[in-house]
């Protein structure tokens, strides 16, 4: 036989073989506990459940097909996992950052929910206890029947969240709490800072005034603030590096720094900040700035506007309806008019 005829049988053969390992594959068909995932964020740290949804169909789940005091995979099929990009507590223990399979082990009035370092077996056939990464408590409660087990986030807050495992007519809370500035401070040092933006001023500076905001990591702020205003030198850095100075309890440096900065201050630069703080819940700084407005700028019916949002934000209604009142008599234009209008007729409702 030639090489050419040889090499054409040869190739023939790995067609066939390829059609014939093709044409036994499974049919996709509908699975009896269906995958599901889900993911919330809580601060910027995203935990995501991955599962399968077993139905109950007529049977006793907790102490029947899901029995008492044995290792359960808290799902159906392969592993139940649960990935944090960031470290969490989870009921109450610290954890890493990871993927971890996600077991429970019931019992009457108590389950001990089990995070392994094992998130690629199946189900919790092969799970060994030298693999934990965390053993943790938690009791379940009574609750509205779910035909099919659901995974759910619940209480949602700034830095926390319930993760709730439902079936039956029973639920299992877990409490996730994330500390939100140690996780934005860690992603500023380790990742935002280290990419385009730890170039150019904009970068340090927002990492800089979180943590001004926020009173936290002072020493380290005032670095890249300092690398801030090296890149370029304006009123934004140069007035949260006097900020972080105070609350380092240096007033009088502070003081000096933030009299440089308005130097450098415009009407909407002063505004812009200001809003900053009001939107990041720091009211005083807020309001700080939008005082030194009226005093530089006290023909704008803008900074009386900003002012009066300030102190309604803080609860001063008396000072709110002043300043609005003060913005109302200035402003010409007909739609902030009735928008400023509608705002104190709030305000004096209350």
């Amino acid at each position: 036989m030639s090489v050419v005829r040889l090499a054409v049988s040869i190739l023939a053969l790995l067609v066939a073989v390829t059609i014939h390992a093709r044409a036994q594959a499974n049919l996709p068909i509908p699975e009896a506990s269906p995958g599901a995932s889900l993911t919330q964020t809580i601060g910027i740290t995203e935990v995501t459940v991955t599962y399968h949804r077993p139905g109950a169909k007529g049977r006793a789940i907790w102490g029947g097909i899901v029995p008492d005091n044995q290792v359960w995979r808290a799902g159906a099929n392969e592993n139940t996992t649960i990935r944090f990009s960031g470290p969490v507590r989870f009921a109450g223990a610290d954890l890493a950052a990871g993927t971890y399979g996600l077991h429970m082990v019931p019992s009457k009035g108590e389950f001990t929910v089990i995070l392994s370092k094992n998130s690629t077996s199946w189900g919790s056939y092969f799970y060994t206890k030298a693999e934990d990464a965390l053993r943790v408590q938690v009791k379940p409660r009574k609750a509205a029947f779910q035909e099919w087990l659901i995974y759910r986030f619940e209480a949602l807050t700034e830095g926390s969240a319930t993760l709730s495992l439902a079936w039956g007519e029973l639920e299992v809370p877990m409490l996730i709490e994330v500390d939100v500035p140690s996780s934005v401070i860690r992603h500023a040092r380790e990742v935002y800072l280290r990419g385009p933006a730890g170039f150019g001023w904009q970068g340090h500076y927002q990492a800089a005034n979180y943590c001004a905001m926020k009173g936290v990591n002072l020493e380290e702020a005032m670095t890249w603030a300092d690398r801030s205003i090296g890149a370029s030198r304006n009123f934004s850095n140069l007035w949260v590096k006097g900020l972080l100075q105070e609350k380092s309890g240096k007033a009088a440096e502070g003081k000096k720094t933030k009299e440089e900065a308005l130097v450098l201050a415009d009407e909407a630069a002063i505004n812009a900040l200001g809003y900053q703080y009001l939107q990041g819940g720091s009211v005083e700084e807020a309001l700080a700035l939008f005082v030194i407005n009226v005093e530089k700028y006290p023909g704008s019916w803008n900074t009386y506007d900003s002012l009066g949002e300030g102190y309604a934000t803080a609860g001063k209604r008396e000072l709110a309806i002043e300043n609005y009142s003060k913005a109302l008599a200035m402003v010409s234009d007909e739609a902030q008019k009735t928008r400023i209008q509608q705002v104190l007729k709030t305000l004096q409702a209350k």
